[in-house]
């Protein structure tokens, strides 16, 4: 697939939903949704409400996490569009809580020109490389609720 008709696909709502639903169940489940994703960044929103929350009525910190992932995760799938193909997986995982969640949260990864250079070096010389990615999730007014880090391993399949 080229990049114009993945971002199409992953940018179509209910496309994307339906991919949640085969593929990421439990993102599905918890309401995760891309606002918007292209070469450079990709947004994710996380509502808030029972699906997602904790008994402490705020947004559970898994959630806050498979949103990042999922922010970070989807940036790097586009800058793998038409190459050969790569895998990737998550190695480490670190967040920051900095606010409490207990409204809908916007998860956005702006790292596309990082990712697609990890990516190149993986294709050009065979190795596999490590990236860690940031994704910052905010509150509907701005403030920022937590900061994400998602280590991602990238190896050119044989």
């Amino acid at each position: 697939m080229d990049l114009p008709v993945f971002l199409r696909l992953v940018n179509t709502s209910w496309k994307m939903r339906l991919f949640l639903l085969q593929k990421l169940p439990s993102a599905w489940f918890m309401g995760i949704g891309v606002r918007h994703c292209d070469e450079s960044q990709t947004t994710v929103s996380l509502p808030y409400g029972w699906r997602s929350q904790n008994p402490f009525r705020s947004t559970y910190f898994a959630a806050q996490c498979a949103a990042a992932e999922l922010s970070t995760g989807l940036l790097a799938m586009a800058h793998l569009q038409g190459k050969q193909p790569v895998s990737m997986l998550v190695t480490h995982i670190e967040a920051e809580f900095l606010k409490k969640a207990d409204q809908t949260l916007l998860f956005t990864c702006a790292e596309g020109a990082e990712l697609s250079n990890a990516i190149a070096r993986t294709l050009e010389n065979g190795e596999a490389q490590v990236y860690r990615a940031s994704s910052v999730g905010r509150l509907p007014d701005g403030a920022v609720a937590v900061q994400v880090w998602v280590t991602w391993s990238f190896k050119r399949k044989k």
